[in-house]
């Protein structure tokens, strides 16, 4: 049976890391911390990790931001005002408050150090610190159930991700009690683990401390000449020392493979996006039992127009459309469009992540691309085509995805 009780998660303070620069998804984040960074049509990034604390249970969450964090800000007072204070629930967001330093947040374990007085404000058992740009489903319930049961000073959640792809993640070994002995941050090779030569055990950047623990470690760390970064310094710090255990991701996506992704760059932020339009969607966003809240703005249904004039119907096949759209007399394959996008006659766009209130003319063709708001698209353009063109004019990836950057004047 599980040891956790409502009262005992009372005692569990969520800190949620989102001040990064985002400077690999730039310029999705020229104007936008990353965690705001819209996906999946009506969503941001943040609402993920959110809605896995609020279907957790976990209700005492502070934000902890940092860089150009304005409609991060303003996203989180629109959309996720639910919590009341009179019952001790609260989702407060803190900017870097110069209370310890002068600096801004050096690292991740710098940005807890600098909010020791929120800690020793709210007296938590624990604390349980997540990155605010993952796209995945967890009950931390379950993760709370194991540390307790292991008697842990930190917990830390691990995925099998591909061993060529050890040098992107935290690599964990560990014992057959799943308790670590080593921890490599992004190492350029690594051990496989022992069941599968082709894997290796990676850190989902989540970690589950006991406050006291918490504290001990960020203060000696603040100390030395370090990156002040949980990954570097202090998790290898503690192998040996404190008790540090592994916990097996526990996917909730109901799936028969476990997803969870990082988005941190633009080929992995246009594939994860991808993920949700396949015929059988990798990440399921419609589990009512594991619902994902954001921000609903006010905007009609979407619409289909047929053109009488030439007989062109509006065409939409394998995409998310969402409220506001209206696509008149064009084709849209295996795409997202986000809210008020309008796409004009004989328009066709595939494979692409078009973003709020984007025009798109008449006969433009898009393809592979990320449109970011507010663009128009005059007619006749076509962007995904011409690749070596595509680069005068817009940030092109290594795998051929065309960003368009917000609110960018385009000539046909």
């Amino acid at each position: 049976m599980p040891v956790y009780t409502p009262n005992l998660l009372k005692k569990v303070l969520v800190m949620i890391l989102a001040g990064g620069g985002g400077q690999r998804l730039y310029p999705l984040t020229k104007d936008r911390a990353k965690p705001a960074v819209p996906f999946g049509g009506i969503y941001r990034i943040i609402d993920f990790t959110l809605s896995n604390c609020l279907n957790s249970g976990l209700h005492r969450i502070v934000l902890l931001t940092q860089y150009k964090s304005i409609s991060l800000d303003r996203h989180i007072r629109m959309g996720w005002n639910i919590f009341r204070n009179e019952l001790g629930d609260y989702l407060d967001i803190i900017p870097p408050q110069m209370r310890i330093t002068d600096t801004w947040y050096r690292g991740t374990a710098d940005a807890i150090y600098q909010n020791i007085y929120t800690l020793e404000r709210e007296h938590p058992e624990k604390v349980l610190i997540l990155a605010g740009d993952h796209i995945y489903k967890m009950d931390y319930r379950k993760m709370i159930d194991f540390h307790i049961s292991n008697n842990a000073d930190l917990t830390i959640p691990c995925v099998e991700v591909p061993i060529e792809d050890a040098h992107r993640f935290g690599i964990m070994e560990v014992d057959k009690e799943n308790r670590l002995v080593r921890f490599l941050e992004k190492p350029p090779h690594a051990k496989p683990i022992s069941t599968d030569p082709t894997k290796v055990l990676a850190s989902m950047g989540i970690y589950l401390f006991n406050t006291e623990v918490l504290v001990r470690r960020v203060v000696e760390d603040a100390k030395t000449n370090s990156h002040h970064d949980f990954g570097r310094d202090i998790i290898p710090a503690m192998i040996g020392r404190d008790r540090v255990y592994a916990y097996s991701f526990e996917d909730e996506n109901k799936k028969p493979q476990k997803y969870w992704r990082d988005i941190g760059t633009l080929d992995a932020y246009w594939e994860a996006n991808m993920d949700l339009v396949a015929i059988d969607p990798l990440f399921n966003l419609y589990d009512k039992d594991w619902p994902i809240r954001t921000c609903q703005e006010q905007f009609p249904p979407a619409k289909t127009v047929f053109v009488e004039n030439g007989g062109l119907m509006g065409t939409v096949l394998n995409s998310l459309i969402s409220p506001g759209c209206i696509i008149s007399g064009a084709r849209v394959e295996h795409s997202i469009l986000s809210p008020d996008v309008r796409i004009e006659t004989s328009s066709y766009v595939v494979d692409s992540i078009i973003m709020e209130g984007v025009r798109i003319g008449r006969h433009v063709k898009i393809r592979k691309a990320i449109i970011d708001k507010g663009v128009t698209v005059p007619d006749g353009m076509t962007i995904g085509y011409n690749l070596e063109e595509d680069k005068k004019h817009f940030t092109v990836t290594e795998k051929g995805v065309v960003v368009v950057p917000k609110e960018m004047p385009l000539l046909a």
